[in-house]
């Protein structure tokens, strides 16, 4: 048997996996937010020049199609460049421009729980604006559809602030100096970070280097009068609004777009890959060939580890129940026809109907009706086709009843 690839994933039920996307699409519709849809294919370099070279899905995640990377196609590691190319090419004119993006993801990871090769992302964007207050905004949003859609408890929010470029270069300088004192002890990915991409050394999976990085030179401590003003407006914010959160002063996120706020939702049910959801401020626009960039606010949730989070809780939310299905039973050839019409006239009076097509006994019949989780079984046999009828039966009390096909309809209702 050929078997599905290595870091994927077959759906069978659908139904948590629907209450996510219908639920959220719900939500941030109340916030103003309308749907888009990108390609699932972009060029390779739209990811080159927005995420960075030195991160992790550019340098070797991606899964690049027909070329080399330098001409090339891909399949999308993420949406935000994608979002921001959409508007940008697309002659968007009005902002703030809210949108969210519901899709595959591709990165070429070594696959674990919660973390797959294809997955499925919720992007959400805030495109043109660079007020605070939307910061807090967006936090709290993404807050309550945790909390109050999903019936969320334990998880927690830490966020961070990374400052204008100004704060970063002095904050990289003493970064750099703590690290080359540290040299002999960190790991060989840290090194290699700190020269390319200093700030990314936070993101270190390694025990030993995270331990070590708890006494590191903070970049909250390095602010500039403006940017800590908005730091102390973003706590106060959310404060405000009954957010509450975690201050992470090592959180960078692992791309290179990312700028001021950022933030992450986790949860210590997940294990090791605890963030179901998480993003921050960023700036994009050159890398894509506009002409100036777009101060912007973003944030992606995955939905498989929402599904982990979710499939405890089930019994809580309000999961969409499958229609009431009524089964057919033809007990032979003669009465396919007869069987054919009667569905069609419950399907167009929105009743769930199937026929069972294939002949039996009366009893391995009924079973297979039972096993589709048929709550009626209508029989159609040489009498009730003589007669006009059709018999019906109550799956859950067993009772059955005789009523001519033409009130067959107004009985099931």
């Amino acid at each position: 048997m050929i078997a599905r690839v290595r870091g994927t994933e077959d759906l069978l039920d659908l139904t948590l996996y629907n209450f996510i996307v219908g639920k959220t699409q719900e939500h941030f519709g109340r916030h103003n937010f309308n749907q888009i849809s990108t390609p699932i294919l972009e060029n390779t370099q739209l990811f080159v020049h927005s995420l960075g070279t030195g991160t992790d899905v550019v340098s070797k995640e991606m899964y690049i199609i027909d070329g080399d990377q330098d001409n090339s196609i891909c399949l999308r590691p993420e949406v935000t460049a994608a979002t921001i190319r959409a508007c940008f090419e697309n002659r968007i004119d009005r902002f703030p421009w809210k949108v969210f993006n519901i899709g595959p993801m591709f990165r070429r990871e070594r696959p674990q729980k919660g973390r797959l090769r294809q997955f499925h992302q919720i992007s959400i964007e805030v495109i043109g604006t660079s007020a605070i207050g939307q910061d807090a905004q967006f936090i709290k949003m993404l807050d309550t559809l945790f909390s109050n859609v999903f019936k969320l408890e334990n998880y927690a929010l830490k966020i961070n602030f990374l400052g204008c470029a100004s704060d970063r270069a002095t904050h990289k300088e003493k970064l750099i100096v703590f690290l080359n004192s540290l040299i002999d002890q960190i790991c060989p990915t840290c090194i290699e970070r700190k020269d390319k991409n200093t700030l990314r050394v936070f993101d270190c999976k390694n025990e030993t280097c995270k331990n070590l990085y708890t006494k590191a030179p903070r970049l909250t401590d390095c602010l500039c009068s403006t940017c800590d003003q908005e730091w102390q407006t973003l706590q106060t914010l959310l404060q405000f609004t009954s957010v509450n959160y975690i201050i992470d002063t090592n959180l960078v996120r692992g791309l290179d777009y990312y700028n001021r706020t950022v933030f992450e939702f986790f949860s210590k049910d997940l294990g090791a890959q605890d963030t179901f959801c998480g993003g921050g401020r960023y700036s994009l626009g050159r890398e894509v060939g506009a002409k100036e960039d777009y101060e912007s606010i973003g944030a992606a949730m995955g939905i498989e580890r929402l599904l982990l989070l979710l499939e405890p809780l089930q019994h809580q939310l309000a999961l969409t129940q499958p229609p009431v299905l009524h089964v057919i039973l033809p007990l032979a050839n003669e009465q396919d026809a007869l069987a054919l019409l009667l569905a069609n006239t419950l399907q167009q009076n929105k009743l769930a109907t199937d026929i069972i097509f294939e002949k039996a006994s009366m009893t391995n019949m009924l079973k297979k009706a039972n096993r589709t989780g048929a709550k009626y079984v209508l029989v159609l046999g040489e009498q009730e086709q003589q007669d006009g009828t059709v018999t019906i039966k109550n799956m859950m009390t067993g009772q059955t009843e005789t009523v001519k096909q033409a009130e067959a309809v107004n009985f099931l209702k």
